[in-house]
């Protein structure tokens, strides 16, 4: 399929990232944004306020969602609980078999529903793929290398996805594994908030290290159940994100975390940002289908018990170091 035209659904920084990498290779960009003074910026002063230092050219902004009427391809970075509604605002807007590229990481909170099966349900018709990888938005925007997982079941249409938004410095890998795609992205933000937590306590690299670890173990637990290649989880879009976002103060989950280790409450730190830590609501979302799956995924319920159900950082660290040791491969 030829991808000409490309929409974008959510301003804030990874989706106005995703704009500017279709605008540089040439593709007419729209950019569906929800705040109508995020629009006027994008379009008056070629500026979003969620991507400050990064001129936007080559992409018009609108809060209208007919702008994804005639896209060849649409690239959906709205947070993972708000995208049920967006799809719905866009149905009426898609054409069938529309590829819906899924940017966003998450599993959808009351539903414990993977963001694909959110999609199916709300764009019926569309081809479903996912975006997913080791990404701060700030230096894919300024060009630095990055690379990614694509993942598609129609491999043609894989490529000329890769062919639409690759660049030399922005390397998309393709996949056939729509679940491992997400999975990791998804509990990797749950992680982050716990590795931040042991970096604000200051309980050492080693317990970090030890923490990503057995937090990846979590992540093959709940890919083995639902259907994922072991290799995916292993690539990407599983520990390369997840090596990401729990060593670095970029990362929204693992800052929230570290200011939590600190003694801030989570509803302090939330109420101060204008960005989205995607962990707090995954983590209530990763503990309701582990339930389901009847799997144990001690490190993301200490987390939900901590962000979502108000208990003591300390009380929760001694609980986790209290479990009975066990098999490395269990």
């Amino acid at each position: 399929m030829n991808i000409s035209r490309i929409g974008v659904i959510g301003g804030g920084a990874w989706g106005t990232t995703l704009a500017l990498l279709a605008a540089r290779r040439g593709l007419k960009t729209s950019l569906w944004v929800r705040e109508a003074d995020v629009a006027a910026a994008i379009n008056q002063q070629s500026r979003n306020p969620f991507l400050p230092s990064i001129p936007i050219e080559g992409v018009t902004a609108s809060t209208d969602y007919s702008i994804a009427a005639g896209c060849d391809a649409l690239l959906l970075a709205t947070p993972a609980q708000h995208l049920r509604s967006v799809c719905r605002g866009l149905r009426a807007h898609v054409r069938t078999a529309t590829p819906a590229v899924i940017c966003a990481k998450g599993i959808e909170e009351n539903s414990g529903a993977l963001l694909s099966d959110v999609v199916a349900a709300e764009l019926p018709g569309a081809i479903i793929a996912i975006l997913s990888g080791p990404t701060f938005a700030p230096e894919v925007a300024r060009g630095l290398p990055a690379a990614v997982t694509l993942a598609c079941a129609d491999a043609d249409v894989g490529h000329d996805l890769i062919d639409a938004v690759g660049s030399p410095t922005f390397r998309p890998y393709l996949s056939s594994d729509i679940v491992g795609a997400q999975v990791g992205g998804s509990v990797k933000n749950v992680l982050a908030i716990a590795c931040g937590i042991v970096a604000g306590r200051r309980l050492g690299d080693n317990a970090r290290a030890a923490l990503v670890t057995r937090g990846l173990a979590e992540i093959q637990r709940l890919g083995r159940v639902l259907g994922a290649q072991p290799a995916t989880l292993m690539g990407l879009s599983g520990l390369g994100d997840l090596v990401l976002t729990c060593t670095s103060e970029q990362s929204r989950n693992f800052s929230l975390g570290v200011a939590l280790g600190r003694g801030q409450s989570a509803t302090d730190v939330l109420a101060s940002r204008t960005s989205v830590a995607e962990g707090v609501a995954t983590a209530g979302a990763v503990v309701t289908l582990a339930a389901r799956l009847g799997i144990e995924m001690p490190i993301s319920a200490a987390v939900d018990a901590i962000v979502n159900r108000g208990a003591g950082i300390d009380e929760v660290v001694a609980s986790l170091l209290s479990r009975p040791f066990r098999g490395e491969e269990e």
